[in-house]
């Protein structure tokens, strides 16, 4: 640095050459914005300052210096400029314009006297010097004095002048000495926890340089130089061949590296690493040099071993237990194959024996029977023993769904096809594709549905509703009713070519009073879901129990027989189960010891009740709000007796 230009007393030559070798010999950035901040207290007379280096974009305070008796204190900090702690239109002004702004007065007026700062504290003498490197902003040195005017005198200010431009170098060089640092360290902790350290190699000298990590890999002290001997005797003697062959073609000849041999060490443990590296040419020289990384993969490797081995020993078991399960699977299929449907009675192993038949096709299957008899279950053992097992099985209960939207369900419908229809919408035929699509209660469906029911199972294609492009489908239909859909045929209620299409293949599934021998098993299988499910230990049925269920008619079927199972192991005390008679709904009352009226009373009496009833559910007869269900009664017992008493249904349906 030339210091000619700078017109100084010997004394002042002196203190210039001291300070600047304070400021360019620290490459700490703490340490060098501590000396920065104390040469400058000491020798511009300020009693205060702070020093700011521009962060991100924004100057932020690194620390401030007060003088307390004939000491300097420095404090490290890093918070943002405000304008509590110094005259921010000053500081901002000088890092914009990269001036030194000097006020000998600060009370007198001047361009910042508005400024808050300087109105609040009554600064007198202000110095505030850009730090600047090549045009660049570094950083701002601000100084004050509170009791003098004047005091940053030409001589002073000259000296700062020359301190701020070497500690703008110094600042940027301890700023990179600093990221190198942080850099450097990321670096080795990455290398730590990969186990993977790096390396440079000059096959022409022989010289290796390894990073930190390389070290602890090969185990060797940090003080000894790495060379290409030690690497050879340190590899695997069953490796050592082929690596020194290796060490003589690549200085031979540039070559990408990618290879795994392992290391003895000296405790007799083996370690697995792998190499890659690169061939790059000295710039100056033109000589072959290589870069590349080194990683410790034991662990992985061990753990792959201990993985395949632990695999093999699995498959092993697995085809032994295949191999003895074969004949217990079989034997589980003949017994008890079809899911959650329990019973062994003659009429239901009829259906089941349908059911084994039937599912493996296409064919749309028809289910028939009363209110709770699990034809949903059968509906599902027949996907689950079809060729679309691993499809979709989507159910809709068709009497749940108000007639004015059974349509979009079964079908979607586009945006804005209703009111309501706010977005596109899939319906379940969509859903279901390559699938089952179970169709529940499937005589409930109204007259203008029936007719796109009958075009997907025809054509196998359909339109959503508000929609004009056909989709295609594949889609196997298995319906369910708990009505006798002869007599819908019989009174126009359903069509009777959409009848035959769903009327493939019926199957006709048993009340319970048709199969009284199953309800043993049926009561057990429930309690041990219901104890297990209550934390409860129930080991069996009294006998005045097991009599009452055996004798009852169950007109709710199994769904009933679930219900009651349930609630007398809620209420259980004891570990034997007991059902009260009156939970019975369906238990005829005993007899009353009076004159029976006339039969002609009793039917007319009857036919008025159902009529009522009709009268309530314009019409319908099955359903959640059907007649049927109004009486307690089920669908198909209604039916009958409507057919018997000659009532028109039809009269009774809203227009």
């Amino acid at each position: 640095m030339d210091l000619s230009e700078y017109k100084l007393e010997p004394l002042e030559l002196a203190t210039i050459l001291k300070v600047s070798h304070a400021v360019s010999g620290e490459i700490v950035l703490e340490k060098l914005v501590e000396t920065l901040l104390r040469t400058a207290i000491e020798h511009a007379g300020a009693e205060r300052g702070l020093l700011m280096l521009l962060r991100g974009g924004e100057l932020s305070i690194q620390a401030d210096a007060n003088i307390s008796g004939s000491f300097v204190i420095v404090r490290p900090r890093e918070t943002p400029v405000s304008t509590a702690e110094l005259p921010e239109s000053i500081v901002r002004y000088a890092a914009r314009t990269r001036e030194t702004v000097i006020l000998d007065d600060a009370l007198a007026h001047n361009p910042f006297s508005a400024d808050e700062y300087i109105a609040k504290q009554r600064a007198r003498s202000v110095l505030c010097l850009p730090l600047v490197k090549q045009g660049a902003l570094v950083g701002v040195l601000y100084l004050e004095n509170n009791v003098a005017a004047h005091v940053f005198t030409p001589s002073r200010i000259e000296l700062l002048t020359l301190l701020v431009s070497q500690a703008a170098i110094s600042l940027e060089n301890a700023r990179l000495y600093a990221d190198l640092n942080e850099t450097q360290a990321y670096l080795a902790e990455a290398q730590r926890l990969t186990a993977t350290g790096s390396f440079g190699w000059k096959p022409a000298t022989g010289d290796l340089v390894w990073s930190e990590e390389l070290y602890r890999v090969y185990e060797l002290d940090r003080a000894t130089t790495p060379s290409v001997e030690f690497v050879l005797a340190r590899t695997h003697p069953d490796d050592r061949d082929a690596r020194r062959q290796f060490f003589e073609r690549v200085a031979r000849e540039p070559l990408f590296l990618d290879h795994e041999y392992r290391l003895l060490m000296p405790d007799g443990a083996v370690k697995h690493v792998h190499l890659v590296g690169r061939p790059i040419h000295d710039a100056a020289t033109g000589r072959l040099e290589y870069v590349g990384a080194i990683t410790d993969v034991t662990a992985v490797k061990e753990s792959r071993q201990a993985l395949e081995k632990a695999y093999a020993e699995i498959q092993v078991l697995k085809d032994q237990l295949h191999k003895e399960n074969i004949v217990l699977r079989e034997e589980i299929d003949k017994t008890s194959m079809f899911e959650e449907i329990v019973g062994s009675s003659p009429p239901l192993r009829a259906v089941l024996s349908q059911l084994s038949k039937v599912a493996p096709t296409d064919s749309t299957v028809l289910i028939a029977g009363e209110t709770g008899t699990g034809k949903e279950l059968i509906a599902r053992a027949i996907h689950k023993r079809s060729p679309r097992a691993s499809r979709p099985f989507v159910s809709i209960n068709c009497a749940a769904i108000p007639a004015s939207l059974i349509a979009s369900e079964l079908f979607g419908h586009e945006k804005g096809a209703f009111t309501g229809a706010l977005q596109q919408r899939q319906g379940r035929f969509e859903l279901a594709d390559g699938g089952t699509l179970f169709l529940d209660e499937v005589g409930e469906i109204p007259a203008e549905t029936q007719i796109m029911l009958l075009r997907v199972l025809q054509e196998r294609e359909f339109e959503r509703v508000g929609g004009s492009r056909p989709i295609r489908v594949n889609v196997r239909v298995i319906a369910a009713t708990n009505r006798v859909l002869q007599t819908a045929l019989a009174d126009g209620t359903f069509r009777a070519d959409l009848f035959y299409r769903l009327n493939v293949f019926p199957l006709d599934v048993p009340a319970l009073r048709e199969r009284r021998a199953d309800i043993p098993l049926l009561v057990e299988y429930f309690i041990h879901r219901f104890a297990r499910r209550a934390g409860k230990r129930i080991r069996g049925l009294s006998k005045e129990t097991s009599t009452l269920l055996q004798s009852y008619d169950w007109p709710g079927n199994i769904r009933e027989l679930q219900n009651v199972i349930e609630r007398a192991v809620i209420i259980a005390d004891s570990d034997t189960l007991a059902i009260d008679e009156r939970w019975l709904a369906g238990r005829p009352p005993k007899p009353l010891a009076v004159a029976s009226p006339p039969a002609s009373t009793l039917a007319t009496r009857e036919k008025d009740v159902i009529e009522a009833a009709l009268t309530e559910s314009k019409g319908r007869v099955s359903g959640p709000f059907g007649a049927a269900e109004r009486l307690g009664v089920p669908p198909s017992t209604l039916e009958s007796k409507i057919k018997a008493l000659k009532i028109d249904k039809g009269r009774f349906k809203s227009g």
